[in-house]
């Protein structure tokens, strides 16, 4: 998995995020950890049009590499920088075959009726985090 550099400022009641390997690709959140989140699914569709439309991605640049290109279209004062990987785009379902606790099962049937959709939600909060 590729990481990018990823820059976010802080507005008055919300976060912004851009990436300077990918101009144009921005997003925001009311929290820093939701900026990052929505960021990371930007980014993921983002990197898609360009494979779509260009047939490549950027190369991921380090912060410093970043830096000394002195681009002018970035904002650095203030900026926060984190490092967001590139998420693969989702893929084809495929079925599994798990064991699980009986009385959990009961729990989880409680709330839903699409026991797949549960987990696999909760697989991915997990991963987000």
């Amino acid at each position: 998995m590729t990481n990018y550099i990823a820059l976010l400022h802080k507005a008055k009641k919300t976060y912004g995020i851009m990436f300077p390997d990918f101009p144009g690709c921005v997003s925001a959140g009311n929290t820093v950890e939701e900026a990052l989140r929505e960021g990371a699914e930007a980014l993921s569709l983002h990197a898609e049009g360009l494979l779509q439309d260009e047939g490549k991605i950027p190369e991921a640049r380090t912060l410093e590499e970043i830096k000394a290109a002195r681009e002018n279209w970035i904002d650095w004062d203030g900026a926060m920088v984190a490092v967001v990987p590139l998420l693969p785009p989702p893929g084809k379902k495929v079925r599994v075959s798990f064991t699980i606790d009986q009385n959990l099962l009961t729990r989880v049937d409680a709330v839903t009726n699409n026991r797949s959709g549960f987990f696999e939600r909760g697989a991915q909060e997990l991963l987000d985090k």
